[in-house]
């Protein structure tokens, strides 16, 4: 193939965030937009030259069209073996197996996660490590500061690939390599999980499963690994076809906005255990009959069940959770005489306390939850490991969330989203409320001014210092909290594309059994005023409400 040489300029909005660079898909489809990340990121791997690269992505609006020219720049740039996925398909756990699998020197993974799809909405791109994992920030950074300064990339002459089949094809001394995308990620979970004993769980007559895929990446993949595998009935998985919109929804599994499985889990006959996942396949959403199990608890509950399942009988070797998370894993990890780590949002953070053998599980609030099989959240390992307690305990989730409780009190928690905040009005909200940090009796006057009926005992911006590189991370969100073991954080979301998104999380420990089955709304609602009312909100932001309660 003729290699090109072609000028450009930089752009200056090219800084990944937590988990990539994320901007409006008809931002990306500027001249040179994506050339310009996509050279950035290659100019720092100099190791590049005769290595192999995986490139795939969630499916969404123009995936079709970046793949292909990735896969010419990587040509161009001295790859020597493409790994991609079937018409460009590849959800971000699965990115991490393969990348894992092959040893790779690493992957381009197009997703902008659980962010609506189409040519008006978002799109998104990072770069995977030969880990499976997130660059580091260190790398990001370098990438950064590269897209300011590049003057030109390198690519091959147009030539469009069939990507939707699988097979090899010798382009000059590149291969192109086309896989199934659900193969590698597949066997992976039948070395971690006892499909036979899942295969008998989800063929019980007694025993009614449902999966929501949200018109997202997962549908192929629970299509082939739920129903195929499994043997799950025909009609477990909902909405199962991947579309470049997400079929007009958000693709985001919560309690907004998976509104079909939902209504259907909250039926009095409905389902014994339902689940969703977002566009790229790395969040999942997990429900019993008219019971919903948050991401924290979600994460605590497998912690300590992960006895039952195969792979991890053995016991953990550690847990993480990511600061905002509540802290219901930490009794857990106590009781189990493991190291609970408490990090900043972001599963990069999560890589290097996998990498060197500290933790087994981690998760998000965010519902991200997965272990050290690859290194990127994963949706269905989470609904698998469920499974895998269903099937072993032979208990409803509802009796599996309420016995966890009995054992070790209910972390009740609720986390508000206020999105489309102007970004300065955002910024003001957190200088405010880092100035009643750094002036502690400032911050006691201001939480007695709410009236707030709870002992106050310290507040922080949270900083973190990763105990595997020694690296610092610092003002990753205000912390205020209580004698009680309450708390309220406050930070701003990385991964929206307008606008800045404030995010309240809001905690509270409840050991009385007679209030665990309570609202977690009603259980928080003096915290609730609270977190408004100390953040000057309706004064700074002109916002009471939130945007999205879950």
């Amino acid at each position: 193939p003729i290699v090109q040489t072609l000028d450009t300029r930089p752009f200056d909005d090219q800084k990944p965030g937590t988990s990539g660079l994320r901007k409006k898909t008809r931002h990306f489809q500027q001249e040179n937009y994506l050339e310009n990340f996509v050279q950035s990121v290659f100019n720092n791997l100099p190791e590049r030259k005769g290595a192999t690269l995986v490139v795939g992505g969630d499916g969404r609006f123009y995936n079709a069209e970046a793949v292909q020219i990735i896969v010419r720049m990587a040509i161009a740039n001295g790859f020597k073996r493409l790994i991609v996925g079937q018409n460009g398909h590849l959800s971000t756990p699965a990115a991490s197996c393969v990348i894992r699998k092959h040893q790779a020197l690493g992957g381009i993974v197009l997703s902008a996660s659980h962010n609506p799809g189409g040519p008006d909405e978002d799109f998104g791109i990072k770069y995977n490590a030969a880990n499976g994992g997130p660059a580091p920030e260190s790398l990001t950074n370098a990438i950064f500061e590269e897209s300011l300064k590049i003057r030109e990339y390198q690519i091959c002459e147009a030539l469009d690939w069939d990507l939707s089949l699988v097979g090899t094809t010798q382009v000059g001394e590149a291969v192109i390599e086309v896989i199934d995308p659900v193969a590698d990620y597949a066997e992976l979970m039948g070395q971690l999980f006892d499909f036979d004993q899942l295969r008998a769980c989800v063929s019980r007559p007694d025993f009614r499963f449902r999966f929501d895929a949200m018109h997202a990446i997962t549908g192929i993949y629970a299509h082939r690994i739920f129903e195929e595998m499994l043997g799950a009935p025909q009609g477990t998985v909902i909405n199962g076809i991947p579309l470049t919109d997400f079929g007009g929804g958000h693709p985001d599994p919560n309690l907004a906005h998976a509104e079909e499985l939902v209504e259907e889990m909250f039926q009095a006959d409905g389902p014994d255990f339902g689940a969703a996942s977002d566009g790229d396949g790395d969040r999942n959403m997990i429900l019993g009959r008219q019971c919903y199990v948050t991401p924290s608890d979600s994460l605590a509950i497998l912690a300590a069940n992960a006895h039952h399942i195969p792979a991890y009988a053995k016991g953990l070797a550690g847990v993480a959770r990511s600061m905002p998370t509540s802290g219901a894993v930490d009794r857990v990890a106590e009781k189990l005489g493991i190291p609970c780590f408490e990090t900043p949002t972001g599963w990069k953070f999560f890589g290097n306390l996998l990498d060197a053998g500290k933790v087994t599980f981690c998760g998000e609030e965010s519902f991200g939850t997965g272990s050290d099989h690859v290194r990127e959240k994963d949706g269905l390992w989470a609904v698998l490991a469920w499974l895998s307690v269903i099937a072993a305990r032979s208990l409803s989730v509802r009796e599996i969330v309420e016995e966890h409780w009995q054992t070790y009190g209910r972390n009740v928690y609720t986390r508000h989203d206020f999105e489309g905040i102007p970004k300065d009005r955002a910024d003001q909200v957190m200088k405010h409320l880092r100035s009643l940090v750094a002036h502690p009796e400032q911050m006691r006057a201001a939480i007695e001014a709410t009236g707030l009926k709870r002992e106050w005992q310290s507040a922080d911006d949270f900083a973190y210092t990763d105990p595997v590189d020694g690296s610092v991370s610092r003002q990753q969100g205000v912390r205020i909290m209580f004698s009680d073991g309450a708390r309220v954080v406050y930070r701003l979301s990385g991964t929206g594309t307008v606008g800045a998104t404030l995010r309240v999380y809001i905690e509270s420990v409840e050991q009385d059994p007679a209030r665990f089955t309570l609202d977690a709304q009603d259980s928080l609602k003096d915290l609730v005023g609270f977190s408004r009312k100390i953040a000057r909100l309706k004064a700074l932001t002109d916002r009471e409400e939130p945007t999205v309660i879950t």
